[in-house]
């Protein structure tokens, strides 16, 4: 099992290229960034793990630009989006920006989407939180087409285009990998579309195996999420489960606490980064 990092980039926190040297240097292999494009003021959607929304989510840096700046000084670092908020986005954009962050990075995106769940946010894009999952369902096959044809044409109910063309393709064949995040229905929606899967970590070991047997029995990979620092026995237990990877979450923190931090991680996943 692989073992990467997942944080919120913001104007408070460590910077983008400092952390993704530090992480390369330490042995990790990826780093997830998380997206939101803003937040609404009414604050009308409760936050899901209950209480304040955090800081974090407020001053969240634009995670390709992040991303890009984070290439441009690393080499093995993988790059990943945990996750870009795709209801929300263009899919023609989307699609050359994951395309031309894999191109300059040497084919080193992984591309984790999500449907969401801030129903406001979602609202100010033009997007009726109803219909989200119909309509992630299109994008993910529009830009598969984006990606893979040379004249891509997609027609559906929200998305519709003749056929264009559009480069750089990616360097990864067909395409970046794809995870899907969220809970249940999106592991279900997963499955359907072949694509991997990223659950957020359970604290029971107990109940790992049972949570990915899904993606293990149809061959699919999943990155997990963790919500804080995972004791070793459920790192243990999700290697055992057959998970592809698991990212640990790092605060938004100042450069010189970011470094303790990680030093500290890289203990707990010495067994699985050497």
């Amino acid at each position: 099992m692989k073992i990467g990092v997942n944080t919120f980039l913001t104007d408070e926190g460590i910077s983008g290229p400092v952390l993704g040297r530090a992480l390369e240097e330490r042995g990790f292999e990826s780093l997830f960034l998380a997206e939101h494009s803003h937040i609404p003021a009414s604050r009308r959607t409760p936050y899901p793990a209950g209480g304040e929304l955090p800081r974090q989510y407020y001053r969240a840096l634009d995670p390709f630009v992040a991303l890009a700046s984070i290439a441009s000084v690393t080499d093995r670092l993988l790059l990943g989006t945990g996750v870009t908020l795709l209801v929300q986005r263009d899919v023609i954009h989307t699609a050359k920006e994951v395309a031309t962050l894999d191109w300059i990075s040497g084919g080193r995106v992984v591309f984790g989407v999500g449907v969401g769940w801030n129903r406001e946010e979602m609202e100010n894009h033009g997007t009726d939180p109803r219909t989200r999952g119909t309509l992630v369902d299109e994008q993910l096959a529009a830009l598969r087409a984006i990606w893979t044809e040379e004249a891509a044409e997609f027609h559906g109910k929200f998305i519709d285009f003749d056929p264009i063309y559009a480069w750089p393709k990616p360097v990864q064949r067909p395409h970046p990998p794809i995870y899907l995040g969220g809970g249940p229905t999106a592991a279900e929606r997963a499955i359907r579309h072949g694509i991997g899967w990223i659950p957020l970590a359970l604290n029971d070991p107990a109940a790992i195996a049972d949570q990915l047997a899904p993606f293990r029995d149809a061959g699919l990979p999943t990155t997990v999420i963790s919500t804080g620092v995972p004791k070793p026995a459920v790192l243990d237990a999700y290697a055992e489960a057959g998970a592809e990877r698991l990212t640990i979450s790092l605060d938004t923190l100042p450069e010189a606490e970011s470094l303790r931090a990680l030093d500290e991680f890289a203990k707990l996943a010495e067994k699985y980064t050497a």
